[in-house]
């Protein structure tokens, strides 16, 4: 079980997470009426998770599905998980958002979160509101970390300068090796103050785990030196062979897929093999190189 210190706290999660993102309509129905489809199965996804060594578990109020990281967790020493979760602008005022962390404490069947987000950008004063009342929760012990989702690197440097009594914890951002953007400016920022990056769409919404010729040779390679490797273990294992702050959070859907995404921890990746890969994908659209197979 391979283990890294989270921004140096202290505090040791995977290098790889889950999340439990899955689509707005599964959303609207569990939302409207209380039907989570597939909900054993996406629960079992969770646990499968834990047991193949992932303790790191992204989930949001928004989701629907803190109530099934509860039932994949009851049986975990709690300090033995690291889990996230975030809350929606509309609770962004300061009795709201204490009110929405309360919800979500008693959903996920914890005493405290390990790190709450804000979900997405909203006005100045509302995510200066919001971060007060964070500082508040963990003050309370209630949250321990404080993190933010979505925001441009403006607003990500403002959330760093409001917080008075606690850093910035993390940022949340749709990050992989075929979508590159923030690496011109969020990547240099974060490595520079110590702000982890949580990597959503790790996988590219699926795009980036069925090989065609072009990605058969890059597991050909990868696996010459690291052992029988497949193409969704070399995509994840590509933000923690490069970067010691970034840490993706694949969906868990399928026990058997994060089974495989497991697989992605424990070994690294050389220079010549990231650069190998990064070159292949710029050469070649994601959408012709690889598959449609979802995760």
């Amino acid at each position: 079980m391979e283990r890294v210190d989270f921004r140096k706290t202290g505090k040791m999660i995977s290098p790889v997470g889950v999340g439990t993102y899955y689509d707005p309509s599964w959303i609207a129905m569990a939302k409207l009426t209380g039907i989570r489809k597939d909900r054993e199965r996406r629960t079992e996804a969770i646990r499968t998770a834990i047991e193949s060594g992932i303790n790191f578990i992204d989930t949001a109020e928004m989701y629907e599905t803190e109530p099934m990281v509860r039932d994949a967790i009851e049986n975990t020493k709690r300090e033995d998980l690291f889990i996230a979760t975030k809350v929606l602008p509309s609770h962004y005022s300061y009795d709201k958002l204490i009110n929405s962390c309360e919800k979500s404490l008693k959903k996920l069947g914890t005493d405290y979160i390990d790190l709450y987000q804000l979900h997405m950008q909203s006005s100045n004063e509302k995510i200066k509101d919001a971060l007060r009342a964070m500082e508040y929760l963990a003050d309370q012990g209630k949250i321990r970390f404080i993190g933010i989702s979505n925001f441009d690197l403006e607003h990500t440097k403002m959330a760093k300068e409001w917080l008075k009594k606690y850093d910035l914890a993390s940022t949340q951002m749709n990050f992989n090796v075929a979508h590159r953007n923030i690496e011109s400016d969020i990547v240099p920022y974060c490595k520079e103050n110590n702000i982890a990056i949580l990597a959503y769409f790790p996988l590219a919404h699926g795009k980036l785990t069925s090989a065609s010729d072009n990605g058969k040779k890059i597991i050909e390679e990868i696996s010459k030196n690291h052992g029988p490797k497949t193409l969704p273990q070399i995509v994840l294992n590509w933000f923690i062979s490069k970067y010691d702050f970034v840490y993706p959070i694949p969906r868990a859907s399928n026990p058997d897929h994060v089974r495989e995404n497991a697989g992605a921890m424990g070994w690294r990746m050389n220079k010549d093999e990231i650069e190998m890969l990064e070159d292949a994908v710029k050469e070649i659209k994601a959408t012709t190189w690889f598959g449609d197979h979802t995760t």
